[in-house]
């Protein structure tokens, strides 16, 4: 499989040469700079990849293979197949990725709130620090900062207590440090930064619009842009949802193996595929990640590798070590590399570490960092993926699995 790196950028405190010392080959990118909802163009995203490939001569070789991601507007979500200006749009970002020759676009399908956390900095035994989702402090955010008005018929009378007692105990600069982290929109988010009156306002635009229906406005969407994809040679991956489960009373359909099912019989379609996102879908106890793996693998064009940890409350979960997690990681590995080895030369897998811990120097309070995404963390994530890898291989236990 192919070692990806994601890279946010010219601004990105990880350089192009950091990611060739990890050890990565394939980078992992976006426009991040173009508005959500405007057409990339072909003159941009060539910009971009000259960047990656051709800016530093004599250095070991980079390539811009998948796109993470090009965000999928509101409108679409909320009105599918109508939102034809929006999908057009799109469209013509995926003709400019096609056009130079990058073969894999990860998406998500989130509506308000792309993936969600709240807490970025939360220390572990060791002094590293790890992301990490806390339902009660979740709950305290939407019953008593937000104030959704319909959260309190969705939380046990206990977890109402328990998120008053959280609430009570907070300050300004706490209430603050989670509206931001909630709102304000992470790393990577392909949804825009809201106050909270516009994340009430968002909310609202989405009411009557419950799981069948949001699926259907995904499978409308993919109607019109899989054929394009299919003509062009690209695999559209849908990434999980993060967590994934319904949050603020939103529906979530990429949590399942049986929500992603659906996906693939809606759209049978070669171009319609998955991002095979190990942390966001080993969050769900019931999700078997292995049988996942080998069920899907003829879709699983692109795979975060990660391992996310739940604790008592089987609701709240931290970013864990990538080989220590709930997830059997071997187990996936296996699966992923027997369907690797069926593939072309041109059809590898491209798998990335994610979330990894801020440690070492990137502690330094002098040093920039984007929450999951620091270099030693990662560093580490990626050797460890790529020691499994190379085990699994010399003992020929993929092709057995």
């Amino acid at each position: 499989m192919l070692q990806g790196w994601r890279w946010y950028g010219p601004n990105d405190p990880v350089s192009l040469d950091d990611i060739r010392q990890a050890g990565a080959t394939d980078v992992v990118t976006a426009l991040h700079q173009v508005p959500i909802g405007e057409a990339w163009t072909r003159a941009a995203v060539e910009e971009r990849k000259n960047l990656i490939e051709n800016s530093q001569p004599g250095r070991a070789p980079l390539t811009w293979s998948v796109v993470e991601s090009i965000p999928i507007p509101d409108d679409v979500k909320r009105r599918g197949g109508k939102a034809t200006g929006s999908i057009e749009a799109w469209i013509a970002s995926l003709e400019a990725v096609a056009s130079a020759g990058i073969k894999t676009i990860c998406y998500n399908f989130m509506p308000v709130v792309d993936w969600c956390r709240t807490d970025l900095e939360w220390e572990l035994p060791n002094g590293a620090k790890a992301m990490r989702f806390d339902h009660e402090r979740f709950a305290a955010f939407d019953l008593h900062i937000l104030e959704r008005p319909e959260a309190p018929l969705e939380y046990s009378e206990a977890a109402r207590r328990r998120a008053e007692e959280v609430y009570s105990r907070m300050t300004q600069a706490d209430i603050d440090v989670l509206v931001t982290n909630i709102a304000s929109a992470l790393p990577g988010s392909t949804t825009d930064p809201l106050t909270i009156p516009q994340f009430r306002d968002r909310l609202q635009q989405y009411r009557g619009i419950d799981s069948a229906v949001l699926r259907r406005h995904l499978s409308e969407f993919l109607a019109r842009v899989t054929p394009v994809a299919e003509q062009l040679g690209v695999t559209l991956t849908l990434h999980p949802d993060d967590p994934p489960r319904p949050l603020f009373g939103l529906p979530r359909i990429a949590s399942s193996a049986e929500d992603y099912q659906a996906l693939f019989d809606a759209v049978p379609s070669k171009a319609n595929g998955i991002c095979f996102c190990t942390g966001s879908l080993g969050v769900r106890a019931e999700n078997d990640l292995p049988a996942m793996a080998k069920r899907f693998a003829p879709r699983i064009g692109f795979a975060h590798l990660r391992a996310t940890k739940r604790e008592g409350d089987g609701l709240s979960f931290f970013e864990s070590d990538h080989l220590d997690g709930d997830v059997d990681m071997i187990a996936v590995l296996k699966a992923l590399l027997t369907e690797n080895r069926k593939r072309s030369s041109n059809d590898q897998i491209v798998f990335r570490p994610d979330h990894g811990h801020r440690m070492l120097d990137d502690l330094a309070e002098t040093k920039r960092t984007n929450p999951g995404y620091t270099a030693i963390g990662r560093l580490r994530g990626l050797a460890e993926l790529r020691g499994a890898i190379r085990a699994i291989e010399h003992a020929g236990l993929a092709v057995n699995s």
